[in-house]
């Protein structure tokens, strides 16, 4: 059979709002790993891009900052989680928390964990609230309670700032126990609060961190971040043991070196922070549109009639994230423009006249 280029299977002009993990790779990411591209490297992280990307990390979360590229976010999230805890431990953390409801019990089944999940108003936790599981040390008829885990930004779309995250680990250390970031969309909040990377995690005591970069323009890879070198043990065989150690790692780090040396991960958030604060302003004076909340870093919640949303999710892809109200969640990325903004809130007002 002749050999014949390959033509896209996609449309490649389209656009949806379920995810920002539904946007391509960034051109600058791609250019990377062709960059990293030809001869033989080392595997398993010998090479001399992954020997790099500490020196990378280190500039943005200090001199103690070591890093282990993985494959996606449950794997950076059930790899630093059982490097904090023994079979024995707990970890504190929002009922809407990714580790709970999105990651089909991978902490529980891969790492042993058990999740002391807390109902939280806005998707944050406070130090009262990890007061309702921070207890029973000692009693060998509890899992005892380790880590303090939370995401920046949360799964509701909402921001820690940074003396409330201060006031949460600070509240962890004096309980004795450790303090996990999530920290897939960790970007998209430092762009909102312009502040440094290391302000909403080393600086105020943060111990280990899953770093996300698929969500930020890559193609794909996360990274576990130690922060506290005390705090983590294992993680070279936890990683290995838990299938998330790459062979040709090359291809992971080049993209975080991409990423990270310069400021596209800032250029990357600040557009999507921007895009989601668009869409909210186009879509708000609709009749029949009730924001959830004013978006604060790159998701927007809104509730619209149980009808509009069927229509509009044969346009657009977007998920409904509380059937019970009719709450719907719309994700805004790297390469949103301001004409799938207008496109989609032109949608949105057609399918609330047809009603």
């Amino acid at each position: 059979m002749p050999e014949r280029p390959l033509t896209p299977r996609h449309d490649p002009d389209a656009r949806g709002f379920a995810s920002d993990n539904y946007a391509g790779i960034h051109p600058e990411v791609l250019a990377a790993i062709g960059t990293a591209n030809g001869g033989h490297q080392i595997s398993y992280g010998e090479d001399v891009y992954t020997e790099h990307l500490t020196e990378v990390f280190r500039a943005h979360f200090g001199e103690r900052a070591e890093v282990f590229p993985v494959f996606n976010g449950t794997g950076a999230n059930v790899v630093g989680l059982q490097s904090m805890t023994d079979r024995w431990d707990s970890v504190i953390c929002a009922a809407t928390a990714h580790i709970n409801v999105d990651e089909c019990g991978a902490p529980e089944k891969v790492a042993g964990l058990k999740l002391l999940t807390v109902a939280t108003p806005d998707g944050k936790l406070t130090p009262e609230l990890v007061d309702t599981h921070a207890w029973g040390w000692g009693d060998e008829h509890r899992a005892q309670p380790r880590v303090v885990s939370f995401a920046e930004s949360t799964e509701l779309g909402t921001v820690y700032t940074v003396d409330e995250i201060a006031a949460l680990v600070a509240h962890a250390h004096d309980h004795g126990m450790l303090a996990h970031l999530d920290g897939s969309r960790l970007a998209n909040a430092a762009a909102a609060l312009d502040v440094p990377l290391r302000a909403l995690s080393t600086d105020v005591g943060v111990d280990v961190l899953s770093f996300g970069g698929t969500k930020s323009g890559l193609m794909f890879g996360e990274a576990v971040v130690v922060l506290n070198p005390d705090a983590a043990r294992g993680i070279k065989y936890l990683r290995k043991a838990a299938m998330q150690l790459a062979s040709k790692m090359r291809f992971v780090s080049v993209q975080f070196e991409a990423l990270l040396a310069g400021d596209l991960w800032l250029r990357n958030a600040r557009h999507a922070n921007a895009m989601a604060a668009l869409l909210a302003e186009k879509v708000a004076d609709l009749d029949g549109v009730t924001l959830s909340r004013m978006p604060q870093a790159n998701a927007v919640f809104a509730v619209l009639p149980t009808d509009v949303t069927e229509r509009m999710q044969k346009r657009f892809r977007f998920y409904t994230w509380d059937e019970s109200i009719g709450e719907v969640r719309w994700m805004t990325a790297f390469d949103t423009t301001e004409a799938d903004i207008d496109a989609f809130a032109t949608a949105l007002a057609e399918e609330l006249g047809a009603r």
